[in-house]
Order: C-alpha cells, then sequence, then structure tokens
C-alpha cells in the first residue's frame, strides 16, 4: 500500500499561518481587530499547509464526513475533506438548506441563532470532523457538535485554523479533542 503522507503537504508552523494572515482593525465595526485570512487563501503554499494542517491530527481517525460551519469554514472543511477521502457537509445558518433540515440553536450577544445539516447528511454512527476558520466564543462551535450527536454521529474532533484565546471558546467544547494551528 503506497505511503499518503509522502504526497501530502507538509504540516505548517505558526509562522507561516501569521504571516498570511492580515490584521484589520476597526473592522467590521470600531474596536474590533479582524483577521482577515484572504491572504492566506491566496498563497498556494500556505493554503495548502494549512488545508494538511487541519486534516494530518485526524488522518487515522476514520472520518466519514467533514462538517464546514458557514461560511469560511466550507473554504478550508471541503479540501480538508478531500484530503481525508471523506465526504463534506455544510452546516449552513437556518433556512438555508434546500432539503429537510435538523438544527441546533446557540445563544449571541444579542440573541440567537440556529446551524443546520440536511436531515440526511450525517447517519448515525458515522465518524464526523468539524472545521472552520476561527474558534472565538465557541457557540458555533458547540451547537455543530451538539448537531452532529443529534444526527447520531460520533464527532472524532474540531480542527480550526485559528483559534482566538481571549474569548475562551475552547471552554465551550471541552468534551471533544480540539486542533488549533495558530493561536492568538
Amino acid at each position: 500500500m503506497p505511503d499518503d503522507t509522502a504526497t501530502a503537504a507538509p504540516v505548517p508552523s505558526p509562522e507561516l499561518i501569521r504571516a498570511h494572515i492580515r490584521d484589520v482593525p476597526d473592522f467590521p465595526k470600531p474596536g474590533v481587530l479582524f483577521k482577515d485570512i484572504t491572504p492566506l487563501l491566496n498563497h498556494r503554499e500556505g493554503f495548502a499547509a494549512a488545508v494538511e494542517g487541519l486534516a494530518a491530527p485526524f488522518r487515522a481517525a476514520g472520518v466519514d464526513h467533514v462538517v464546514g460551519l458557514e461560511a469560511r469554514g466550507f473554504i478550508f472543511g471541503a479540501p480538508v475533506a478531500m484530503a481525508l477521502g471523506s465526504g463534506f457537509v455544510p452546516a449552513r445558518k437556518a433556512g438555508k438548506l434546500p432539503s429537510r433540515t435538523i438544527g441546533q440553536a446557540y445563544d449571541l450577544e444579542y440573541g440567537t441563532a440556529t446551524v443546520e445539516i440536511h436531515a440526511d447528511a450525517v447517519s448515525p454512527g458515522s465518524r464526523v470532523l468539524i472545521v472552520d476558520d476561527v474558534l472565538a466564543t465557541g457557540g458555533t462551535g458547540r451547537a455543530a457538535v451538539d448537531l452532529v450527536r443529534k444526527a447520531g454521529g460520533t464527532v472524532v474532533g474540531f480542527s480550526v485554523l485559528m483559534e482566538l484565546s481571549a474569548l475562551r471558546g475552547r471552554d465551550r467544547v471541552p468534551d471533544v479533542e480540539l486542533h488549533t494551528l495558530l493561536t492568538v
């Protein structure tokens, strides 16, 4: 059997990721320092290494599906699914998917929101990796974990490009293996 790791992109160093993330002050509102990932997406080697870095810890986990969280989690989730030989499941905001859905509500600072997947996207017993670009407060991540479990799936991990540690999002997902490429 061929060694799949021989052709895999190198796992990125935090410095490579950090070098291709742009800080944008006062976006989307005054006082917020936005972490813009578009330079990383535009950097061929950096993007490939980030995808590999998100996938690598879960290669031996037998992942059936990768759930990517709307919207930037789609950008990383789909290629991670391809790297793992898995299916891809988009987790979207309520009302965005065309077929029958199941959803999970979560709290926001100003109200609530709901994340949904198609009801038939994750079969009972499926092994699921959740992927997103940023772990901030952890509300969306917690909702995704609960949603996969509601569908009957087993969450094998949660892989994110960047964790905003000051917002303590990891505290919301203590029951899941969390893998981050960069902590800021």
